[in-house]
C-alpha cells in the first residue's frame, strides 16, 4: 500500500497534549508498538525515536531517507521515495506498509503514516507514525504456496 493526498491544512496531525496517547485505543499496545518520527525537508534529515532506529538497523537518531529504508523490501523501495519526493514538494498527507529485512529468517512488517507541511518560508517539514506490529513474517523462501 503506497498512499499520497494533498493535505487539507485545515486538519492536520499535530494534535495537542491533551490528546495524550489514547489515540489508537486502550488495546493498541497488545497489537504493535507506535513511534513519532520527524523530518526537516531544510536539510532532508528524518529523526526516528529508540524503537524505530533499532528496528531500522540505524545507529543515531537522524538519518537520511535513503539510510532509513536501506533495509525495506527492495521491491518496496522506489514506491515509498516517490511518496517523500512527492510529499516534500507541497502539503499531502501519505502512507506506505512495507517489512523490514533484518535477518535471513524474519520480516518485520511496518506501517507508516505522515504529513508535510510549513512551505510557506524556504523549507518544510514532516510528521509521522511509525507502527509495528507485534508479530514477524517468515522470509519470502519460506513462505509455503496457499
Amino acid at each position: 500500500m503506497f498512499k499520497i493526498a494533498n493535505a487539507d491544512l485545515a486538519t492536520t496531525f499535530m494534535v495537542s497534549e491533551q490528546d495524550g496517547d489514547g489515540l489508537l485505543g486502550q488495546h493498541a499496545c497488545r497489537f504493535g508498538l507506535s513511534e513519532d518520527w520527524t523530518g526537516d525537508l531544510t536539510n532532508g534529515l528524518l529523526k526516528l525515536g529508540p524503537t524505530a532506529r533499532s528496528l531500522h538497523g540505524l545507529d543515531t537518531d537522524e538519518s537520511g531517507l535513503l539510510t532509513v529504508m536501506r533495509c525495506y523490501d527492495q521491491a518496496d523501495r522506489s514506491h515509498i521515495l516517490r511518496l517523500f519526493e512527492q510529499a516534500a514538494t507541497q502539503p499531502s498527507r501519505f502512507c506506505y506498509s512495507t517489512t523490514i529485512v533484518s535477518g535471513a529468517k524474519n520480516r518485520q512488517p511496518v506501517f507508516c503514516i505522515g504529513e508535510s507541511s510549513g512551505f510557506e518560508g524556504s523549507g518544510g517539514q514532516m510528521v509521522g507514525l511509525f507502527i509495528f506490529p507485534r508479530f514477524q513474517l517468515p522470509t519470502a523462501t519460506s513462505v509455503s504456496p496457499a
